[in-house]
């Protein structure tokens, strides 16, 4: 399964012609390929997929995105205690 993280841009850059960001995921920083949204700004959010920003949204949709990411990944602790146990 492939799954798209929303990030909040924390700087933007110029690598070689390439508009590119740095992205934090949680204290996690990355960089990302932000040509397609080339308006994205320090401070917005954005959904990475494979090191590409796919586009921008708000900060309560990213928060809710990062909600049910969470409940996910509790899901599946669950799953695997039940089996284990």
């Amino acid at each position: 399964m492939c799954l798209g993280i929303p990030g909040r841009i924390e700087s933007v850059y110029e690598d070689h012609g390439t508009k590119m960001a740095k992205i934090d995921f949680g204290g996690v920083q990355r960089e990302a390929c932000i040509e397609v949204i080339p308006e994205a700004k320090p401070g917005d959010w954005t959904i990475v997929h494979a090191g590409f920003a796919l586009n921008l949204l708000s900060e309560e949709e990213a928060r809710e995105t990062l909600d049910i990411l969470e409940q996910m990944a509790e899901l599946a602790d669950l799953e695997d205690q039940e089996r284990s146990g």
